[in-house]
């Protein structure tokens, strides 16, 4: 799989990465694990990027969206256009438009497998 650098995305693409990786990074934060993010936009027309993490407990879970939420709205002023799962707590979806970050229990991931719809997709790599 190829691994996206930073660098290597177009300049117009530069604030949907940004969210992108101040969401993984706040799920790292936040102790998510496995954590994500998946250059879909070659593939899929609903969004640019998908962030994708684990969480160990329904209660983390929501802990990490809500964080995701809350630090994307402080450090970039942008709000979801549209949230999923958050009472349910087994899998989160927080819709950006051109970023998708879902948060799931780890079992919910482990069933629904989502990455392996997207193997072959670049990953941009969002660690410090």
């Amino acid at each position: 799989m190829a691994e996206l650098q930073i660098a290597d995305i177009k300049p117009n693409d530069d604030s949907d990465v940004q969210l992108a990786v101040l969401a993984a990074q706040t799920a790292d934060d936040k102790k998510a694990t496995d954590i994500l993010i998946l250059e879909v936009g070659e593939v899929l027309a609903i969004a640019g990027y998908f962030v994708v993490c684990s969480a160990s407990n329904p209660r983390l879970v929501r802990t990490v969206a809500d964080e995701i939420e809350r630090t994307v709205k402080q450090e970039l002023g942008r709000s979801p256009v549209r949230r999923e799962g958050r009472d349910q707590q087994q899998w989160i979806l927080i819709d950006y438009g051109d970023v998708i970050v879902h948060v799931f229990h780890e079992e919910q991931r482990e069933f629904y497998e989502i990455e392996r719809l997207y193997l072959d997709v670049p990953k941009v790599d969002w660690e410090r």
